[in-house]
């Protein structure tokens, strides 16, 4: 596919996603009948679509108009490209523009450069304070590829050399040593012998960093395990026994074969059938995510404040949950992939208060200023 050809394939995407499609089935709809594109223009057209939903405001701001061939009009502007040189109309490229459509763009103003939707501005500034602007900028661009080295089957020098080999080129993390940053090849890493050997995983740096300040001692609960790689960073850490649980437990499907690669034990709980007391309780709670809009950024476009009100509901009847299997003495440890207050510290706040057996040890924000995703940690001890 031509450079042109693939700008018309991320049109086509866009405004299926722009009319409500989530971004990845639109994308494999559009792959699936669309069988001439090779792996390297897939590849392409994903990072044209998601680039673009990172900054969805901004560019239709640039491009005058909020479609696929706007923001794609914007994505020319904001990268310096002449768009008269990728909307020809010739072959599969994009219509001509006419003169109105290149006198539609503009600047954006103050709110659209930080490409996030006008309802969620406040609580975001409310739950940053100084860093909100930083932070949302820090969003528009895409978030780097950070493993972590199983120390049950390698040390970082061993797992950096393994990677070296199958052209993948990491960076160590300043201050935790298990924590690799891809910097080159990160594509080829299914493939890599260092990840089907089980020396890393990939998990990103916030959740490392979150899982390295748990007393990763005696029995673990993952109650809302998802894949689990929290579950196995533990194990790997010393945890044990270690317990998964999900209520949908299609998401542990390949949570045992993970466990037989990383070299650790992990048992599964069926929903409903977690029984016993554990001396760390992780509610890795589901939340809105936005701190890996990174990762999704379609989901920051389609989460409305009723779904918040939702969700809160939900994280604090976890939380109340997740707290009947923490032993006398024992950590509970709530954690959410979001930067927002409610969420967070506002959650914590309103089930301390009444759940008097627990005291607070500590709590972290986790942000790309920081770190890497934006991540939440709160660690509690019951009485």
């Amino acid at each position: 596919m031509t450079p042109a050809a693939r700008i018309a394939a991320a049109i086509t995407i866009l405004d299926r996603i722009l009319a409500g499609e989530p971004a990845e089935p639109a994308l494999l709809r559009w792959s699936r009948a669309s069988r001439f594109a090779g792996s390297g223009d897939r590849a392409a057209v994903r990072d044209l679509v998601f680039d673009s939903l990172r900054r969805l405001r901004s560019r239709a701001a640039l491009g005058g108009a909020m479609t696929g061939r706007g923001v794609m009009l914007g994505l020319c502007r904001d990268e310096g490209l002449d768009p008269a040189t990728l909307f020809t109309g010739d072959g599969h490229a994009p219509a001509t523009p006419s003169p109105a459509e290149l006198g539609a763009g503009r600047m954006p103003d103050a709110a659209e450069a930080l490409d996030l939707p006008d309802w969620l501005l406040p609580l975001w500034r409310a739950s940053l304070g100084a860093e909100a602007e930083p932070v949302a900028l820090a969003m528009r661009d895409r978030a780097p590829v950070w493993l972590r080295v199983n120390l049950r089957r390698a040390g970082p020098a061993e797992a950096i050399a393994a990677l070296a080999r199958d052209g993948i080129e990491v960076q160590r993390h300043e201050t935790l040593a298990t924590a690799l940053r891809a910097t080159g090849g990160a594509r080829k890493l299914a493939s890599a012998r260092a990840y089907r050997e089980g020396l890393v995983e990939l998990q990103d740096l916030s959740p490392q960093l979150a899982c390295a300040a748990l007393p990763a001692r005696g029995s673990l609960l993952d109650f809302c395990a998802g894949g689990g790689g929290k579950a196995l960073a533990l194990a790997a850490q010393g945890a044990g026994p270690v317990t998964a649980h999900d209520i949908d437990p299609r998401r542990m499907a390949d949570l045992p074969e993970r466990a037989r690669r990383a070299g650790v034990q992990v048992g599964i709980a069926s929903p409903g059938q977690v029984s016993g007391r554990f001396d760390l309780v992780l509610a890795d709670v589901p939340c809105t995510g936005s701190g890996t809009w990174r990762r999704s950024p379609d989901a920051k476009w389609r989460l409305a404040a009723a779904d918040l009100d939702r969700l809160l509901q939900l994280q604090a009847g976890i939380l109340d949950q997740a707290a009947g299997f923490v032993a006398t003495g024992g950590h509970l440890a709530y954690m959410t992939c979001s930067l927002l207050e409610p969420e967070n510290g506002a959650q914590v706040a309103a089930f301390l208060a009444r759940s008097p057996a627990f005291q607070p040890v500590a709590q972290q924000r986790f942000t790309p200023l920081s770190a890497s995703d934006g991540f939440f940690l709160a660690l509690m001890r019951r009485r």
